[in-house]
């Protein structure tokens, strides 16, 4: 018996790559009554189920080489394919983000489980898994209902995010009991929280900037560019998300878990200079000397932007451009273009989409997806030290290393 453990997204694409294979009986377990629960809540409840274009470099955490061989395993072709063989057409929409046309994500979820009972896959919802030991050349599982054994084990428990799904960190201290290591966890595309209140003025507004994300060893060594993020930023009550927000959590949050020292700034003018602000204002100051500085900052920002930005350098909205002074422009400008933002934290994994960390990718044969530590067992999905930004690129994680993993489950012998 092949035993999957856990049946979210990889679980059960492993489970059904495997069953289509002829691979077999194949068991699910999930501790939930009613499994897929991160799957119903992704991408607002829609699933984004993949991206248009993945590549490695899409990914954090694990070499590039090796997410690479995974990826090209299993593409984006072929899960679009596999979506549409079993009843679920996609749409791209910004980004390259594709989602089911039914903009449902029970309807993903459904679809998965469906071909999971079309197959004669047993899915034993309710039954959790609390420890798994070597017996011989198998392994005997204590359940909450008893104990099974199995001759060949997969782990798709998830990490550490959306805990309330299941993804409490059960399944990687069964990975270490079985002899692997686990990188330090962390959340990943995750909401960020603020210091003071320049974020509270601005709740519910979003808007293009550039993000970047710096961290050093200490202040005589400087800081390095860790992380350079451009798009849509959402101010909140909390402090700040949307995508750019959540995909630059992960690097401050890595960087503070390693000890170093760590700051993020924002550009409110992706892609823009200095001179050619400060050139594009006093051309207007010229040509329109009783323009405001809030209509002006208006051209280029949401207009409570830009008065908070300018209130906060001690610049009044209703000040004539003629009258702006040289150094009260240029600092203004400053700030536009280089604003510290106060990071205080992330509202942790409750609210996190992934997780960063778990096990080492290279303890894992990525041809296979067979663990290099315990024969027999086998690692997918978010149990992997492998996290991807926003966009569908870790649901797409999910499907290809289920595919490699229903391989390797197939050649080996039972």
């Amino acid at each position: 018996m092949i035993a999957v453990v856990g049946a979210g997204a990889a679980g059960l694409a492993t489970a059904i790559f495997t069953a289509r294979r002829g691979g077999g009986p194949v068991v699910c377990f999930d501790g939930a009554a009613r499994p897929g629960a991160k799957i119903l809540v992704s991408g607002g409840s829609r699933c984004n189920v993949t991206n248009r274009v993945v590549s490695e470099r899409d990914f954090n955490g694990a070499p590039p080489h090796l997410v690479r061989r995974v990826l090209r395993a299993f593409t984006v072709e072929e899960t679009v394919a596999f979506f549409a063989g079993i009843g679920v057409a996609l749409h791209e929409e910004e980004g390259g983000k594709l989602f089911p046309d039914a903009n449902r994500s029970r309807v993903v979820l459904q679809a998965l489980l469906d071909e999971a009972g079309r197959l004669g896959i047993t899915l034993r919802a309710g039954e959790r898994v609390t420890e798994i030991e070597r017996v011989g050349g198998g392994f005997r599982l204590r359940t909450s209902k008893g104990t099974v054994d199995a001759g060949r084990v997969v782990l798709a428990t998830g990490g550490l995010s959306l805990p309330k799904s299941g993804s409490d960190g059960r399944g990687l201290a069964m990975a270490e009991g079985l002899g692997h290591s686990v990188v330090p966890c962390t959340p990943a595309l995750v909401p960020l929280v603020l210091d003071g209140d320049f974020h509270a003025r601005l709740a519910g507004v979003a808007h293009e900037v550039e993000l970047t994300v710096r961290a050093g060893r200490g202040p005589e060594g400087g800081r390095a560019v860790v992380a350079r993020h451009r798009g849509s930023l959402l101010w909140t009550h909390f402090g700040v998300s949307g995508p750019v927000g959540l995909d630059a959590s992960r690097h401050w949050l890595r960087a503070k878990l390693e000890g170093r020292e760590v700051e993020a700034r924002l550009s409110f003018l992706p892609g823009r200079e200095f001179g050619d602000c400060e050139g594009e204002l006093l051309a207007l100051g010229v040509s329109s000397p009783r323009t405001t500085l809030g209509s002006a900052l208006g051209r280029w920002l949401p207009a409570a932007v830009g008065a908070a930005v300018a209130s906060g350098q001690g610049s009044e909205g209703a000040t004539p451009l003629g009258r702006l002074g040289r150094r009260e422009r240029r600092q203004l400008l400053g700030a536009l273009l280089d604003w510290p933002l106060p990071v205080a934290g992330s509202r942790g994994y409750d609210y996190a989409e992934a997780t960063a960390g778990g096990v080492p990718l290279d303890e894992v044969d990525t041809r296979t997806m067979a663990s290099r530590r315990s024969p027999g067992l086998f690692l997918v999905g978010e149990m992997l030290d492998v996290d991807g930004r926003i966009g569908g690129f870790n649901f797409q994680w999910a499907w290809s290393t289920a595919w490699v993993a229903a391989g390797g489950l197939c050649a080996a012998p039972l």
